[in-house]
């Protein structure tokens, strides 16, 4: 069957484009004939004989079309993600031509997160269980007296995570400010020699930093761990070993924090879960193709130079297929490999100038383009002259 090129007037009809993305699109279906038209006269037609067909051009406009929604919906993904990780997927949810609300929701699970780790929020509970301390004993099997695993403890037979283990001594605070601190054991005379003799230092007070106080409670707590039996514990796989171990003639009481892993990790997993109804990355976060009637004019312009690089491309690779043709004493050479060299540096150079203006209107550079205005105009601000009152 013989090809019927370019013969300087087309009709688009819908099915003429391969994928068949805007066939329905009466805006598109108007432009892509104006731009076959015109891509062919760029090209050299009527002066030129042009080895394309019409389906060559729509094929090319379409792919322009769509490679300008990809581009422009690659950053806005990039731009957006953070906000948009955890909600619905699926076409009732595109984003495409939408604006994004920016929220808090991802910050404020991480903060939740380390607020659950650090014992200061969050979202998992957290247990308070008292360990009955026995005479003579020193190791305690938190599994067992906590986490039972036969169900009847109150971990209900699921693993524990120990948070916090309540075996200390009396707080350095309660001793720095002791009211009979600086009494006995000659003391006094060291006050005396200092002029503090006639003060007692639970109720007087100097002027001194707070950071003295601090250093002074580290200094107290550091002597007791180094010069005394300080109270401490060692904490391996749910076993604790208490120091030092409890010698008295009746029971005490010990409290742990503590929290069930298979609640911690549920949260992560309902977050977390890998399900494909909700956002978790560029593959799957709803932007889809943009529809041609919604983009203006200035990405229309974009489209239709992208498009004749694609057409030129195309028509030189056509061209290549024969580096020359014989003629009567002599041959032509074809300028196919000139065509594709100048329609790569072309695609080239209007994506780069696409991904620079998109970069520029990103959320970063819009507030730090705010920022700079705003100390601009303070700074004009400054110069105009403050009016005198006179009451």
């Amino acid at each position: 069957m013989a090809v019927v090129l370019w013969q300087g007037s087309s009709s688009f009809t819908s099915g003429d484009t391969p994928w068949g993305l805007y066939d329905e699109d009466i805006t598109f279906s108007s432009d892509v004939d104006k731009f076959a038209g015109w891509s062919a006269k760029r090209l050299g037609f009527p002066i030129t004989a042009i080895e394309l067909t019409s389906g060559s051009f729509y094929a090319c406009f379409e792919e322009a079309v769509t490679e300008y929604s990809a581009q422009v919906n690659q950053f806005n993904i990039k731009d957006n993600l953070l906000s948009l990780k955890g909600q619905a997927t699926g076409s009732s949810n595109s984003l495409t031509h939408k604006r994004v609300s920016h929220t808090m929701g991802e910050q404020i699970f991480l903060s939740e997160t380390y607020g659950s780790e650090a014992q200061v929020g969050g979202q998992v509970e957290t247990y308070k269980n008292k360990i009955t301390l026995n005479s003579g004993s020193q190791e305690y099997d938190l599994n067992t007296l906590i986490a039972d695993k036969s169900g009847s403890g109150a971990g209900s037979g699921g693993a524990i995570e120990v948070k916090r283990v309540y075996y200390e001594g009396d707080p350095a605070i309660s001793r720095y400010f002791d009211p009979y601190a600086g009494t006995g054991q000659q003391t006094n005379n060291m006050l005396d020699a200092f002029g503090f003799g006639g003060s007692s230092p639970a109720i007087t007070f100097l002027l001194q930093p707070l950071y003295a106080d601090i250093l002074r409670v580290q200094a107290i707590e550091f002597n007791d761990q180094v010069r005394k039996s300080a109270y401490s514990f060692e904490l391996v796989n749910n076993k604790l070993r208490i120091f030092p171990k409890w010698n008295s003639t009746t029971t005490g009481s010990l409290w742990i924090d503590w929290v069930r892993t298979s609640e911690r990790d549920k949260v992560l997993r309902t977050r977390y879960s890998g399900s494909t109804d909700t956002i978790s990355d560029i593959s799957n976060a709803p932007y889809d193709n943009m529809q041609y009637q919604y983009i203006n004019d200035v990405g229309k312009q974009w489209i239709r130079k992208y498009g004749l690089a694609l057409s030129k491309e195309l028509l030189g690779m056509v061209r290549s297929k024969y580096g020359t043709i014989p003629i009567p004493n002599s041959d032509v050479s074809l300028d196919g490999d000139t065509l594709r060299a100048e329609a790569t540096a072309e695609k080239e150079q209007l994506i780069e100038q696409l991904r620079e203006m998109l970069d520029q209107t990103s959320q970063r550079a819009l507030l730090e383009a705010d920022r700079d205005s705003s100390e601009h105009l303070q700074e004009k601000l400054k110069k105009i002259p403050y009016p005198i009152y006179i009451g």
